[in-house]
């Protein structure tokens, strides 16, 4: 007998559990070695999960909605038809399915997640021979009978997603008397990639939370920033805070927010060409001792709307053009919202920014993330009655900011070294941030 056991694989290095979000195949389809049969849930994103096997989606153990531990079995593929009704009786009976392969991964990120720069390099939504494609274009593609082979892919390294499918739909349908009829379907659609932002009548947390003497189980998101704050606390970290001036960076910002420049990326930019000057500030602590890092990638705390926190990555923003980095960081948010980055896009930030000023708060101190060696937190910039080198008194925009750095290997003059250069630079020098 060939019946193979589909374990719950581990997404990321702080897994411990993953959610079912949804399963692509049905008890009883035929799946082919390579093929994405379920979508898991890891700590910061909805992944694609393949098949190492060919046969058939026996039995599935774990239901969409549930969770398993990493290593668990959540379903049974067997080699031939005939073998689907002796795996489902291995359930019933509690015993283990054997299995031909010498390693207990049956299933493993699909190969966009594995290896990104294969689909990167052209943008093409096929890899190795395979149409790339997300579970829910996939079933809309079905019910709207569209042909993804004909589509070019706007999601992740050109993989196809629902929007593609619906605007190739909506574009065939136009000459129909009723136009907005293919918008009808999206509700039905299973749900991988929830809209976003969501409405209140589609943010659960939110209204659940409104109940008095309720308990909300906290998401898969707030866990993982549960994991990482509890490990926050065994490093010995220090506060250092600076007064800034904004004027030149204000102004600056009014000249070229016509261009999509967001203000987030001027700061994530000004952040990243000090540290430049600064390397022990993008270095972080290990066992064997400091490691300096080669690339300068920030992460910006960005708070998810269904509730807990995730970090996508500005890579190389010291080298990256203003422009460009603005683009970068509307697709990271955008895609982070549904759950869409991949991991590298959150997980590999060497410094860290937490912007709660856009909410108009003066002051705060920001908790240092696992495996960096800082973090800067910013507020809000207002006027501020400032005395003037020549004795005089002026009225200046002024923001607050405030690191965060892990003791063991950065010292209270690093850190305001650091915090010296990057007030330099926005107080006098901002111009050069458009260069």
């Amino acid at each position: 007998m060939s019946i193979h056991e589909v374990f719950m694989p581990a997404l990321s290095s702080t897994m411990t559990e993953g959610k079912i979000v949804s399963w692509v195949k049905s008890p009883g389809d035929k799946v082919e070695k390579g093929e994405t049969v379920v979508v898991v849930e890891s700590d910061k994103a909805d992944m694609d999960v393949e098949t190492f096997y060919e046969g058939f989606l026996a039995h599935i153990i774990v239901e969409a909605g549930e969770t398993a531990p990493v290593g668990s079995a959540i379903a049974f593929i067997a080699e031939t038809e005939a073998e689907i009704e002796s795996a489902k009786s291995l359930t019933n009976s509690g015993g283990a399915a054997t299995t031909s392969a010498s390693s207990p991964e049956p299933i493993a990120p699909a190969a966009e997640d594995r290896t990104p720069a294969l689909a990167s390099q052209n943008g093409s939504n096929h890899r190795e021979g395979r149409l790339v494609a997300s579970p829910r274009a996939r079933k809309l593609a079905k019910e709207l009978k569209v042909d993804l082979t004909t589509l070019q892919g706007s999601g992740p390294h050109g993989r196809i997603v629902a929007e593609d499918v619906q605007g190739l739909s909506s574009k065939a349908k136009q000459p129909a008397a009723t136009p907005v009829a293919p918008a009808t379907p999206v509700p039905s659609v299973s749900p991988v990639a929830p809209p976003a932002p969501p409405t209140p009548a589609t943010a659960p947390a939110p209204a659940v939370a409104s109940v008095p003497g309720s308990i909300v189980p906290l998401t898969t998101f707030q866990n993982a920033v549960v994991r990482n704050m509890v490990a926050s606390l065994s490093v010995p970290v220090f506060r250092v805070a600076y007064s800034i001036t904004t004027d030149e960076l204000d102004k600056l910002y009014k000249q070229i927010k016509s261009k999509g420049v967001t203000m987030t990326a001027l700061l994530a930019k000004a952040v990243a060409v000090t540290l430049q000057k600064h390397p022990l500030l993008n270095a972080s602590y290990s066992d064997q001792g400091t490691v300096y890092h080669s690339d300068i990638n920030i992460s910006v705390a960005v708070a998810m709307d269904d509730g807990g926190l995730i970090t996508p990555v500005l890579q190389n923003a010291d080298a990256v053009d203003i422009y460009s980095l603005s683009r970068s960081w509307k697709s990271l948010v955008e895609r982070a919202r549904t759950k869409q980055l991949q991991p590298q896009e959150y997980n590999s930030g060497t410094f860290t920014l937490s912007n709660l000023g856009m909410f108009g708060v003066d002051t705060f101190d920001a908790i240092l993330p696992p495996g960096q060696g800082s973090i800067l937190a910013i507020g809000a910039s207002r006027p501020q009655v400032v005395a003037t080198p020549d004795g005089l008194f002026a009225v200046r925009q002024q923001m607050q900011v405030n690191i965060t750095s892990d003791h063991r290997i950065i010292y209270g003059a690093h850190a305001a070294a650091f915090l010296q250069d990057l007030a330099k630079l926005i107080e006098t020098n901002a111009h050069s941030l458009t260069l």
